[in-house]
């Protein structure tokens, strides 16, 4: 898959993928102006483009966006490197939701009509504290 930010000053290179998560927590959702639609790709992605920008958003977590147009990119788990990225950089690319994460902060002003597997905030720590993902 390829993808570019609005611009087109930041590039991607991944994987070829069929699913996207969705996450609703409250940082991603300040973050994006909504939940995060990401694909989960694994360490071949690439990246090229002066303009990314990252930003430590806490102990075990970064994200990327485009310091030109400011597209979010990615979020990257720091402890494995695994990258959760935008699936609207992949414009080509169809996709069908997967799974949702942080259903329970999820506000009250929006609901989707996919069925899918969510979980809460805890069961996502007790998975990334199980060593099971995250």
């Amino acid at each position: 898959m390829k993808g570019t930010c609005l611009c087109g000053a930041v590039e991607v290179v991944a994987n070829d993928a069929g699913q996207i998560g969705l996450c609703h927590c409250g940082m991603c959702r300040r973050w994006t102006g909504g939940p995060f639609f990401a694909v989960h790709c694994d360490d071949t992605v690439q990246f090229s483009g002066a303009a990314l920008k990252t930003f430590r958003s806490s102990e075990w977590a970064e994200r990327a966006f485009c310091g030109t147009c400011g597209s979010t990119l990615y979020y990257r788990l720091v402890p494995d490197g695994a990258y959760y990225v935008s699936a609207g950089l992949f414009q080509e690319q169809a996709f069908e939701l997967a799974s949702q994460i942080f259903i329970d902060e999820k506000p009250p002003f929006y609901a989707l009509a996919n069925q899918t597997p969510t979980l809460t905030g805890q069961q996502v720590f007790e998975q990334f504290a199980g060593g099971n993902g995250g």
